[in-house]
């Protein structure tokens, strides 16, 4: 295996508001607590005070979450070791989509898991667990109820409703599991003994990844639900989140960055059974969205107090709910995922809890050997697979055409032509030289029109190489969008099983480039 790290600004894949921030530009400063660096992670442990009675709930729901579970050594090393205070967690956090959805469910597990490491050689001293997230309450099944492989895509469909982690592997998940049979066993045997979508994503990302020492938190828990109350109640009833986001929402516009969330007044959802529907008030109630649910003050607060799992926070606070409930250190995301908490500054500065040290995840491009020859044949570099296709193929044309398509040579000298007998024919008349103007531009399109049936011809001599080059830029992005965010891991775990060992070896999550991976 070789790889190569690309410039992240040469992939044209990236926000100029993402850039700046990992590059560290003044003017967002204000809005994050510390540098993404290795060197960042001591302040940010010497700001992280997380109580012992914080620790002991998350000890104690994690090992009930994990009780059914046959664990790795090294889940239950790091189950002990969180109790120590000198332990903290680095967390990344996704839906959960079916067999992991796109590649970068997987490069965002895999940088976590290698931050922690890096983190337990610069910082001896303390102990570092890496963490996923499972996004268990959100409800927004379709955009996790399919994923892709080889082109095709395959989707299920039900009717079922409310937090997709509750859903049930019923009749019509057992129908679409048959779409599937070239599934590997670890997604097979995770989705055959499992009642739930979330029972099954932590079996296998348990077996995927257990042996590295990743531990599984899903926040739909009461236990946890009963530390945020306050942040609960003061979003309900003062929605100071809501002023102190679009406070800094409208700081970062200033500088001419765009928002990528959206703060509301009241940033939760109602959640029940079959239920997770946004809360809004009206005069003086309290209703849930899209059903018959309506409450007074007084019934909500005591709703708050008896029941806080029924409030899920969207994504204004969810990212306090993951740092209240976790002696969380770092946040590695995507880049609109990584950027969109400087949005949230105030947000924590209010509640006086610290923003973690917010790193991107790896991006990477993985190529295959048939495609690592067709690289040669074009002469490639990988650089060239983030290149515009249109661009390309002007400049591959024009260099290997037969003859000169642009003819330039032709248009110099006709317009020279042109030019010069209109200057002489205006000694004859004056009105002469404007016509031979006017006849100079018709010439001139007329030649530009013969260069474009050229090149036409040109693209059809040439046309095996072109479509060599589409079909690579293809593979790289299909349909435009980068390779990580479409194709399913299967693509490569099925016909090698060290993949994910061929990950780690070329992830860094400390250096923010593209990894081009030749496998």
């Amino acid at each position: 295996m070789e790889y190569h790290c690309i410039d992240l600004r040469k992939t044209n894949q990236f926000s100029d508001f993402f850039l700046d921030y990992i590059e560290g530009k003044a003017e967002l400063r204000p809005f994050y607590n510390h540098l993404p660096k290795i060197e960042s992670f001591q302040k940010a442990i010497e700001q992280k005070h997380f109580s012992d009675t914080h620790r002991q709930v998350l000890c104690d729901t994690l090992t009930a979450q994990y009780s059914e579970i046959e664990l790795f050594e090294e889940e239950k090393l790091q189950l002990q070791k969180l109790a120590d205070s000198k332990t903290f967690t680095v967390t990344t956090g996704h839906q959960m989509n079916l067999y992991t959805g796109p590649l970068y469910f997987i490069y965002k597990i895999v940088s976590t898991i290698r931050l922690a490491e890096k983190l337990r050689e610069a910082y001896p001293d303390y102990h570092f667990v890496p963490i996923y997230w499972m996004a268990t309450e959100d409800h927004d099944f379709d955009e996790i109820n399919y994923f892709k492989l080889d082109g095709k895509k395959y989707q299920w469909n039900t009717n079922q409703s409310g937090a997709v982690g509750n859903f049930e592997l019923d009749a019509s998940f057992k129908e679409f599991a048959k779409t599937v049979p070239f599934a590997a066993d670890v997604f097979k045997d995770a989705y055959g003994s499992s009642m739930t979508l979330k029972e099954a994503v932590r079996k296998y990302v348990h077996k995927l990844f257990g042996r590295k020492g990743l531990l599984i938190v899903d926040a739909q828990e009461a236990s946890f639900k009963s530390l945020f109350k306050e942040v609960i109640r003061e979003d309900l009833f003062s929605h100071t989140p809501h002023r102190e986001a679009v406070l800094k929402t409208e700081s970062l516009e200033s500088l001419g960055y765009g928002g990528q969330i959206f703060p509301r007044e009241i940033n939760f959802f109602y959640l029940d059974e079959g239920v997770r529907e946004r809360i809004e008030q009206q005069g003086d109630e309290y209703v849930v969205l899209n059903t018959e649910l309506r409450f007074s003050k007084s019934e909500i607060e005591k709703l708050i107090e008896e029941h806080p799992e029924r409030f899920s926070p969207n994504v204004v606070l969810r990212p306090l709910y993951q740092e209240t409930i976790l002696p969380n250190l770092a946040y590695l995301g995507g880049p609109s995922e990584t950027v969109y908490w400087l949005q949230l500054k105030g947000v924590f500065d209010h509640f006086k809890v610290p923003v973690p040290v917010l790193l991107p995840r790896n991006f990477a491009l993985v190529l295959e050997p048939l495609f690592e020859k067709k690289l040669k044949q074009l002469e490639w570099e990988v650089e060239d697979l983030f290149q515009d296709f249109d661009e390309w193929k002007k400049s591959f044309v024009a260099k290997h055409a037969s003859i000169d398509v642009s003819l330039e040579n032709e248009r110099t000298t006709l317009a020279s032509l042109y030019e010069e007998k209109g200057k002489e024919a205006k000694s004859l008349e004056k009105s002469l030289e404007q016509s031979f103007e006017a006849a100079k531009v018709r010439s001139l399109k007329i030649l530009d029109q013969m260069s474009r049936k050229l090149r036409k011809a040109e693209e059809r001599r040439q046309h095996i190489s072109l479509e060599r080059a589409r079909a690579i830029l293809d593979y790289a992005a299909p349909g435009g969008t980068p390779q990580e965010r479409v194709v399913n891991m299967m693509q490569f775990y099925l016909a090698d099983d060290e993949f994910l060992e061929k990950l780690y070896k070329a992830f860094d999550p400390l250096d923010y480039s593209m990894i081009v991976i030749e496998l």
